[in-house]
């Protein structure tokens, strides 16, 4: 992880020099990963390829702009935020942008091309992360999908750590009272 890390901050230096190559090379390392956190968030395939499209040739245009390097992840999660909820907002130009949001829909848990649970769990799971609020489903999207700190949640987010803390502890409340019929009972 190290290593990738500093494979990445010279990618990063080589790309805002005009490499197209080391950032092609940094799409590929990072694109999947963005394009899962869009699509737990925009909740269909389409928008979230649409999206990620979008976030990259953001990235680009502002890749000088990133004073360091390390912060790479959160800066381009932060785009990814700014460009769903831009989409959001423009489907819907009277409404909230909370009101505007639809629930992830086809978001499962994939290792090696496989479901790691029985699809009666993934669909319990999706279902309940729809009814989270946008606030409280975006945390849980970036600490136990996505895997980061609660520093660089609050900067995706451009919220303080406490509120990052409070959404996310919320919605594993809810979560947890959700889902407990289903653990009672089994998923097998």
């Amino acid at each position: 992880m190290i290593f990738r890390a500093v494979e990445d901050a010279d990618l990063i230096r080589q790309a805002a020099r005009g490499s197209v190559e080391a950032y092609n090379l940094l799409v590929s390392r990072w694109e999947k990963r963005i394009y899962n956190y869009l699509l737990r968030i925009a909740g269909n395939r389409e928008d979230a390829l649409d999206l990620t499209q979008d976030v990259f040739l953001k990235a680009y245009q502002s890749l000088r702009k990133l004073d360091d390097p390390e912060r790479f992840a959160p800066w381009l999660y932060r785009i990814a935020h700014n460009e769903a909820y831009s989409m959001f907002r423009k489907r819907r130009p009277e409404s909230d942008v909370e009101d505007a949001e639809p629930a992830p829909v086809g978001a499962e848990v994939m290792v090696g091309g496989s479901s790691v649970f029985p699809i009666e769990l993934t669909l319990a799971v999706n279902g309940a992360l729809s009814r989270l609020s946008s606030d409280q489903r975006e945390a849980v999207v970036l600490k136990i999908y996505q895997g980061f700190k609660f520093e660089e949640m609050a900067e995706i987010l451009s919220c303080p750590v406490s509120t990052v803390k409070s959404r996310l502890y919320t919605a594993l409340e809810l979560l947890k009272a959700e889902l407990a019929p289903i653990g009672a009972r089994g998923a097998s």
